[in-house]
């Protein structure tokens, strides 16, 4: 074919291309039923927003984690970690209260449990969130950058009492130090896909990670 037939070709634009993918990714979500809804990896990965999604065995680890530290009728605020959310509501625990932040706006399948999340935009939350209302927050940036981290952290410490669980990079532990008071854990979280960079969880309480010294 020519280089003029190319150009005679018809294009979608990416902002078209984009909300096509989202509108089918939501028709693909809708169609879940029951608990299935919720099954780690239910919706699929976005690579356009950094999206990787933690192994099976990493969901629930981290999940029962979370459930610990928040303790008997704890809440639990997932920012950016949207498989911790659904192994959570997998376990079927009736006596904790889950509430996911997140830019993907598929995620608004879980209803009122869902909260819009801009980390460029790091305290623009519904007013029904209110300071300090979560035992734990655990939180995944979605990029490895001190920008998103600290943005991510102004989040991070509006939401929570005092527990934090963090899972980013290696390369950002001295920035997470800190900007958080987190200490790498020996746990190591595993993704579906493997992933170029190194990564691993902080905390800043004593934790069932095995955290090091």
């Amino acid at each position: 074919m020519s280089d003029s037939e190319d150009d005679d070709t018809p294009q979608l634009s990416a902002y078209t291309l984009a909300a096509l993918q989202e509108f089918f990714a939501e028709t693909q979500c809708t169609d879940s039923t029951g608990d299935g809804k919720y099954n780690v990896g239910v919706i699929e990965e976005n690579w356009q927003l950094s999206q990787f999604w933690y192994s099976r065995e990493t969901a629930f680890q981290l999940a029962q984690e979370a459930v610990t530290a928040a303790g008997d009728s704890g809440r639990i605020a997932c920012v950016s970690a949207p498989s911790v959310y659904q192994a959570l509501r997998e376990l079927r625990r009736d006596d904790i209260f889950v509430s996911i932040f997140e830019y993907d706006r598929r995620f608004a399948m879980y209803g009122e449990e869902f909260v819009f999340y801009d980390y460029n935009n790091p305290l623009d939350l519904p007013d029904k969130i209110t300071a300090h209302s979560f035992d734990i927050v655990i939180a995944d940036p979605p990029y490895l950058s001190e920008e998103c981290l600290r943005k991510t952290s102004e989040t991070i410490k509006y939401l929570t009492r005092g527990k934090i669980l963090l899972c980013t990079g290696a390369v950002m532990e001295a920035l997470a130090a800190p900007l958080l008071g987190v200490k790498m854990c020996t746990f190591i979280p595993k993704h579906t896909r493997n992933l170029a960079n190194e990564f691993r969880c902080y905390v800043n309480y004593d934790s069932g990670l095995d955290c090091g010294t």
